[in-house]
């Protein structure tokens, strides 16, 4: 899209005051945050430096950056932050973290880690782990809402609350004396930082001339606090955002903080973008149609200028098998018919329990496909075990890395031996690798297993000390072939072509490490920020970049694929329990799935399919499905219902083997 639209032109010029951009679905927001930074820079002379975009994945943050550098001449861009908000938290805590009380090179938990440690003091201190889920749920909740542990305490409003805070008030500790932060404490200690610590805010508040947010909507309590605090009196900010794509309540997302911005800076101004450029009129009148039943405070109506479209198609099924054959057998028949390639097609559910069936089907027929919400790179074994070695070299109070790497390879220290480690190291006050070699140790300890953890100790320290004075990349390198960890993995592998699969990635992982440090651009990253910042993209970035550009039909759930779009998409189970879900019906909270099920009908650029099913397998039984409540708001008359009518059985198998002899045809062409 080369020229803006008016309405776009208008976003861009307009820096008088606060800005509140509502752009629906398709309707280039991205162009016009990245048009903007650029007049801010050109036309209004305030240095890149300056200037702060902020948006929810790294990959939007990186395609941002890309367009603006394809906008902007030589040099221009120099300083300019184009980041995540916990990224941005992440760099405020780097250079802030003696003001907080933190050490350099401090720990970030993932999930993983969160759930372990939680779990530990749970069976410790309150004879078992039963609901460490939950209150893992309720301490990220609380800190969305910057609740800290004592609040927390004092408002718990019964024994489960209670325990939790009681929990949350150990598990704060617990990280402190680790040295460590989890991914909700990015956004709430750079907030609590600001509230405090006046002279701090201030420094930041000149570093920051210029603000700018994406996807506004997803903010919780506090990033909406965070991005408050660091805008203060200037109030020079643009904020992007839609209410109609809000879906992310249950991760604390707030979409009435588009609302607050009227209530906290009166001058507002509002520039709606309503033409869209992805989708045809009839996929847009479905969903404006559908949306208009969530209640407003914009409203807007998105129009397109790429033809009516084909009808939108209702495929009922007879039962969740005959709903895969039936997508299957129809992305394979459109794409010989018109060559089209297999990653213009995409499947969404609503959860991903709803794929392993046209898995099974499309692996049948032999049609390639890539499944979104995967493993991640940093969620595989090997990759972890060489992070902990990463973390516990720049942060020997990780008991937590220490914990994962002490045996890996092993080196015969039991978990009796480890459990007497620790206890001794609660008493000492110091982190399980500091207690290694502690004269007191041997009081505790047999003197083989002393003279083991010694042993390990000797040799990390030997490392740091390597990577410190030399080439760090060649020390790390060094590390992993001193451990024989290549050989670690073929003994513990399925094959071989797997044990060099989980070899490459290792080694990928040091080359990752190696271009963060290389990216720098102020030059003072140390190899301590460079792995912070790893395990931080790790987090944010779920999917596995190693396919990216692959062909092959997309499968996904419909939160993951918000802000993508596809010619053809085929939305599976559009039945009431399944979306809208179950417990949004019982909680009433309808609005939610009516946005999720307005994300999904905006993702498709030409042909759209809804696909249920009459009966469906559940817990053992056939139960009967009803159709969603959703498919009787959408316009009738856009709307083709098929498989409604009862035909007989010949018929159907005549119809079914006419489209197997289609296929077989176009095969031999």
């Amino acid at each position: 899209m080369s020229r803006l639209n008016p309405r776009q032109q208008e976003a861009v010029n307009y820096v008088g005051g606060p800005l509140l951009v509502l752009a629906g679905a398709g309707s280039g927001k991205t162009s016009v945050i990245t048009r903007k930074i650029a007049h801010l820079i050109q036309q209004c002379g305030i240095r890149a430096q300056y200037i702060v975009a902020m948006t929810f994945t790294n990959k939007a943050a990186r395609e941002m950056k890309e367009r603006v550098g394809t906008l902007l001449r030589p040099g221009e861009a120099r300083g300019l932050t184009v980041c995540t908000f916990h990224n941005l938290g992440l760099n405020i805590i780097r250079k802030e973290h003696a003001r907080l009380g933190y050490k350099p090179g401090f720990s970030i938990f993932d999930e993983s880690d969160i759930k372990s440690l939680l779990t530990d003091i749970m069976q410790k201190e309150y004879s078992g782990d039963d609901g460490a889920d939950e209150i893992k749920h309720m301490i990220g909740a609380w800190k969305n809402d910057l609740v800290l542990p004592e609040q927390a305490l004092a408002e718990a409003r019964n024994p489960r609350e209670q325990t939790a805070a009681i929990v949350y008030a150990h598990y704060q500790r617990t990280l402190r004396a680790f040295n460590a932060v989890d991914f909700d404490d990015l956004i709430l200690l750079p907030v609590k930082l600001f509230q405090e610590q006046p002279d701090v805010l201030e420094r930041w508040q000149n570093r920051v001339r210029y603000l700018l947010v994406d996807e506004y909507q997803d903010t919780n309590a506090s990033q909406y606090l965070l991005v408050k605090l660091l805008i203060g009196l200037r109030h020079q900010f643009t904020v992007v955002g839609d209410d109609d794509q809000s879906i992310y309540a249950w991760r604390g997302a707030r979409p009435e903080n588009l609302m607050l911005l009227k209530d906290d800076y009166p001058s507002l101004k509002v520039v709606m973008l309503e033409q869209n450029y992805r989708s045809t009129s009839r996929i847009l009148r479905c969903a404006n149609v559908l949306i208009a039943n969530n209640p407003h405070a914009f409203e807007k109506q998105l129009w397109s200028e790429m033809g009516h479209g084909d009808e939108i198609r209702v495929i009922r099924c007879k039962n969740e098998e005959a709903e895969a054959e039936r997508v299957a057998m129809e992305i394979l028949t459109l794409h010989l018919r018109t060559d089209r390639p297999y990653k213009d097609f995409a499947i969404l559910y609503r959860g991903n329990y709803q794929a392993k069936l046209i898995e099974l089907k499309l692996q049948h027929y032999q049609v390639p496909y890539r499944l979104s919400g995967g493993t991640s790179f940093f969620a595989r074994q090997e990759v972890k075990d060489v992070m902990s070695y990463l973390r516990l070299l720049v942060n020997p109070d990780d008991d937590n890395a220490f914990l994962r790497v002490i045996n890996v390879p092993r080196r015969e220290i039991g978990s009796a031996t480890l459990e007497k480690l620790g206890n001794y190291a609660t008493e000492r006050e110091v982190s399980m690798y500091g207690a290694c070699d502690e004269l007191g140790l041997a009081q505790h300890l047999d003197a083989r297993f002393v003279d083991r953890l010694q042993r390990f100790k000797r040799w990390m320290d030997n490392v740091r000390q390597q990577v410190a004075l030399s080439e760090p990349i060649q020390a790390l390198r060094s590390m992993v072939t001193d451990i024989d960890y290549e050989n670690w993995i073929r003994q513990n592998s399925s094959s071989d072509k797997a044990a060099d699969y989980r070899i490459s990635n290792v080694w990928f992982l040091i080359d990752a490490l190696k271009n963060t440090l290389e990216k720098d651009e102020d030059g003072d990253m140390t190899i301590e920020d460079a792995i912070g910042k790893l395990v931080l993209r790790d987090m944010l970035e779920r999917q596995q970049e190693e396919e990216e550009g692959a062909d092959g039909v997309q499968m996904m759930t419909l939160h993951a694929s918000k802000g993508l779009e596809f010619p053809y998409v085929f939305i599976l189970g559009m039945e009431e329990e399944i979306l809208p879900h179950r417990s949004s019906i019982e909680a009433d909270t309808i609005e939610e799935e009516r946005r999720l099920a307005y994300v999904g009908i905006t993702r498709a650029r030409q042909t759209l399919a809804f696909t249920f099913a009459a009966k469906r397998k559940q817990y053992g039984e056939v139960i009967d499905c009803l159709p969603s409540r959703f498919l009787d708001e959408l316009p009738p008359d856009d709307l083709t219902w098929e498989g409604q009518e009862d035909a007989p059985v010949e018929v159907k198998a005549a119809r079914g083997n006419h489209a197997l002899a289609d296929i077989r045809a176009m095969l031999k062409r």
